[in-house]
């Protein structure tokens, strides 16, 4: 057995899988992933670049807390519009016209069977905002609501973007994966804009992060998840190129994106031998074997034709 291996298989034994660790946690997959992306659990990265992993001691530290599984499962609890309106007391359209203005962001979509687009926002902080804003619950929609609702505004989609971006980078240190996950939200045309660099852009491709865990088969409904993911309103992709632009300086300047070898002298001299060992060899000039071989005699006759022509002397 190998260091390497040795060193897995004692990480796996202070550690648990994802899907065991939600077990042990007594909560769905999808509950225990948002857990982990709000920071409710804390995780440990996989041996040799695996998945990661969840110690025991964590496990033990989230299961002897108070009021264990409920007060973890209330934390990472998801509501739909119907439910989030149910809970604060107020119409669904009143709700839908809260988050289309920003004022609640979604946490997760999904696709219904419509291919409509199903907002879930966080029942925790659903109810912390209608403790701090308890005045936008009741009466007529201020007029500068109304105003941007009138004119079509809608930043579900932005908010969203922009609270998973935020999750995707506080996950990571390394600052080429930052640069990654802030490319995820541009589109390709965007990034080679600000990143003219080729080898750099394909150090952001091969680091990019999905947005969303798995994307749908259907053409078109994957065509409706693909708009959700792509900055559209233009302070929006604005911030971001500044903010791609400095993270892929910073990143540049730690460690600079892997390129081709160059070649030294020495190996541009064998390169150019070897060539020259498989160039094609110069081909003899052919001479016409009438040419070559031509008679001796030839010379002879014409002078003895002429010494007989009329007039010649012998």
């Amino acid at each position: 057995m190998t260091m390497q291996d040795t060193t897995r298989q004692e990480a796996a034994t202070r550690t648990l899988a994802p899907g065991r660790a939600a077990g042990e946690l007594e909560l769905k997959r999808t509950e225990f992933d948002l857990a982990v992306q709000l920071g409710h659990i804390r995780i440990t990265a996989g041996a040799s670049g695996g998945p990661p992993r969840v110690d025991h001691e964590e496990i033990a530290r989230l299961r002897t807390a108070e009021g264990f599984p409920d007060a973890l499962r209330e934390r990472v609890r998801t509501v739909g519009t119907v439910e989030g309106a149910e809970l604060l007391s107020i119409t669904p359209a009143r709700f839908t016209r809260l988050a289309r203005t920003g004022h609640v962001t979604p946490i997760r979509f999904y696709l219904n069977r419509y291919r409509a687009v199903v907002w879930l926002y966080l029942a925790e902080e659903l109810l912390g905002f209608a403790r701090a804003h308890p005045a936008l619950l009741t009466g007529r929609t201020p007029p500068a609501l109304r105003s941007l609702l009138e004119e079509g505004e809608d930043r579900r989609a932005r908010n969203w973007r922009g609270r998973r971006l935020g999750m995707l980078l506080r996950a990571t240190a390394d600052p080429w994966e930052r640069a990654a996950a802030i490319a995820s939200v541009l589109d390709a045309v965007t990034v080679a804009e600000v990143v003219t660099d080729p080898y750099e852009r394909s150090r952001l491709r091969v680091l990019r992060p999905e947005l969303v865990p798995a994307r749908p088969e259907s053409p078109s409904a994957h065509a409706v998840v693909e708009r959700l993911l792509q900055a559209d309103h233009p302070d929006e992709i604005l911030w971001h190129r500044v903010n791609l632009s400095q993270a892929v300086r910073e990143a540049r300047e730690s460690c600079p994106a892997p390129r081709p070898a160059a070649r030294t002298g020495q190996s541009a001299l064998a390169s150019r031998a070897g060539q020259s060992a498989l160039a094609p060899q110069a081909v003899p000039r052919v001479v016409h074997p009438l040419r070559k071989h031509r008679s001796p005699y030839g010379r002879g006759l014409l002078r003895r034709l002429r010494l007989r022509r009329p007039g010649a002397v012998g």
